[in-house]
This record gives C-alpha cells, structure tokens and sequence, in this order.
C-alpha cells in the first residue's frame, strides 16, 4: 500500500458547502486505477486543504499525484504539497487502519 498525502492552499468552501460542491470530484476518484480509499481533510483557520490517500501500489500513487497537480494547477491554486510514502501495514491494523 502507498499513502499519498496533498495538501495545498485553499480559500473555500468549506464544510457541507464544499461537500457539495467537490461530490462530483469525490466520486470521480473512486474510478482512479489503484484507488482505495481517500480521507479529505480542510483548515479554514489555516486556509488549506487537501486529503490523504490510498493506493495499492507506487505507479499508481505516482500517476494520481501527477494527475491531481496538474488539476489543480488549472484552477490556479500553487503552493501545492504532494507526499508519497510507504505503510506500515503491520503497526497500522493495530492502530485500526482501514482495510
């Protein structure tokens, strides 16, 4: 398993608004080769945002990461963070990791 960790500058919405407004693109992920499982997470105090993601493998996890950069690139938004790393599936269940 891979985790991919984005988080990036963002000026809303936030909350239920932006559970509206992003469902299309929540749904849309779920189609992504790879895909598992995605935790979105927001700061309106800090202005960011972002998720933290599950794939099964590195070539996934890294054409997601190119994929989703150069999205939001499109809508403007720099500063973006993209981290890739390996789990430890053992230590994780204990701490009861998904899946």
């Amino acid at each position: 398993m891979r985790l991919v960790q984005f988080d990036f500058p963002y000026s809303g919405p936030f909350g239920e608004e932006m559970a509206r407004a992003m469902e299309g693109l929540a749904r849309s992920i779920n189609e992504e080769p790879g895909f598992l499982w995605k935790i979105w997470t927001e700061d309106r105090a800090s202005g960011r945002a972002g998720g933290i993601y599950a794939f099964t493998d590195d070539a996934a996890a890294q054409a997601y990461i190119a994929k989703h950069s150069a999205r939001l690139a499109e809508f403007g938004i720099t500063g973006i963070r993209a981290l890739a790393f390996d789990v430890n599936e053992t230590l994780s269940r204990i701490n009861n990791m998904p899946g």
